[in-house]
């Protein structure tokens, strides 16, 4: 379980790809500290596990699955990828529970200003526009946002300076493809 506050910018350092997935190699240093062999690390919002350490990389084993279905198999090496690690209990959320598992991968269709604030436009798959719930939660590429508005097939959210400069989205626009995690309590409540 995570809060969908990115922690840091890691930077892919290698990916060996194989039949079975991949080996992906994030360098990072603050979500080094204090993690062990087998604890969860949101890498882009997608819920990995650790199966090997080094003093300045993690390594994750990515199944093929959860390369089709997250933006994680279009990753190139030197990426920056956005990095949490899981919850302790005790700590404070300030964002909203996120899993790590991704429920589809969204397009940006817009980035720009509106109203003098930076907005994201972001299609989904026509199943998935029930969970977007005006004001709701969601996370891109594990951060947690705000839902702002919902058009036919696509949902807006709105960044802030702080979130654009400590997170991927500064690097992103329109084409680019973004995990999406709708809020578990929207897809849980009918």
């Amino acid at each position: 379980m995570f809060s969908g506050i990115v922690e840091e910018l890691g930077k892919v350092k290698r990916i060996s790809r194989s039949a079975r997935g991949a080996l992906l190699e994030i360098a990072a240093q603050k979500t080094l500290q204090d993690t062990k062999i087998g604890q969860s690390i949101a890498v882009n919002g997608a819920c990995l596990t650790v199966v090997e350490l080094k003093k300045d990389y993690f390594v994750f084993e990515v199944m093929p699955e959860t390369l089709k279905g997250t933006n994680l198999g279009l990753l190139k090496i030197g990426e920056q990828v956005n990095l949490e690690r899981s919850l302790k209990v005790g700590e404070r959320i300030s964002g909203h529970f996120v899993t790590g598992h991704i429920d589809c991968v969204g397009l940006v269709r817009r980035k720009g200003l509106r109203n003098g604030n930076l907005e994201f436009v972001i299609a989904v798959p026509a199943s998935f526009t029930r969970y977007c719930l005006p004001k709701g939660s969601v996370s891109l590429d594990g951060i947690s946002l705000t839902l702002a508005d919902k058009r036919n097939d696509t949902f807006s959210v709105y960044i802030i300076p702080h979130t654009l400069k400590n997170t991927t989205l500064s690097f992103k626009g329109p084409s680019d493809k973004l995990n999406v995690e709708f809020d578990i309590l929207a897809k849980y409540n009918p």
